[in-house]
């Protein structure tokens, strides 16, 4: 049986989180930086993260993509538990599960486009030229077929995003984080970015795309808006 298969025959959510706590120490002093978090993410959904700074917003994404531990509580990704994980186990989890997207791009300025989208192939100890005709089919599904051999330079911003997102699918994840991912982008393009995001969730119940975002437009295209406060789920 498959692990997002609940025994009743059911998809049991992707994400199913339960009373997440994260603090950080500070000398002296305890920041709570999540305060009990509840959370159940079906497939197939495009979701938004909003609230205002220092909410816990990118903490809770780095949480769902095994970036950071939670101090307690418990979550549960693509029926794999987190918490606990030793560092190789989340390397691992992050490497074949996870796609990421950031704000500013984080391409490699000295690689090519189908050459930066491969790099997780190469991370994964397979050959950039194995993984070319992946690379340049992702990158013709995000409407850059006639960049393929551009590097970042010679992209616009919104290519360069394009680019990033055609990466973040390369090992074929089933959850996508995306931080800021229209930041530095104008409204067009951003527009833009943020249909490709919803096609790239709704192409599968699978899959789960989860977006940060101050942007109240940008939250506006999600199917789902989770609104958090002071290290809280806001109803």
């Amino acid at each position: 049986m498959s692990a997002n298969i609940t025994p009743h025959g059911e998809r049991a959510p992707l994400v199913h989180a339960r009373n997440l706590v994260r603090e950080y120490a500070f000398g002296d002093t305890t920041v709570r930086a999540l305060d009990g978090v509840d959370l159940d993410l079906p497939g197939g959904r495009f979701v938004s993260i909003v609230g205002p700074s220092g909410a816990g917003k990118s903490t809770l994404l780095h949480i769902l993509g095994a970036l950071d531990q939670p101090t307690s509580g418990e979550i549960v990704v693509d029926g794999v538990p987190l918490t606990g994980l030793g560092d190789a186990q989340a390397s691992e989890f992050r490497r074949r599960r996870v796609g990421f997207i950031f704000q500013f791009f984080n391409l490699v300025p000295t690689m090519s486009a189908w050459e930066n989208v491969a790099l997780p192939r190469l991370l994964d100890n397979q050959s950039l030229r194995k993984a070319k005709p992946e690379a340049v089919a992702l990158l013709e599904r995000v409407g850059l077929h006639d960049r393929v051999d551009h590097r970042p330079n010679e992209l616009s911003g919104g290519q360069m995003q394009r680019v990033a997102i055609a990466r973040s699918l390369i090992m074929d994840p089933a959850i996508v984080l995306a931080d800021e991912p229209t930041g530095n982008l104008d409204s067009r393009t951003g527009a833009a970015v943020l249909e490709l995001l919803a096609t790239l969730a709704h192409d599968r119940p699978d899959r789960l795309v989860v977006m940060v975002t101050h942007d109240a437009t940008a939250a506006a295209a999600t199917d789902q808006v989770i609104t958090v406060r002071d290290g809280r789920v806001v109803i």
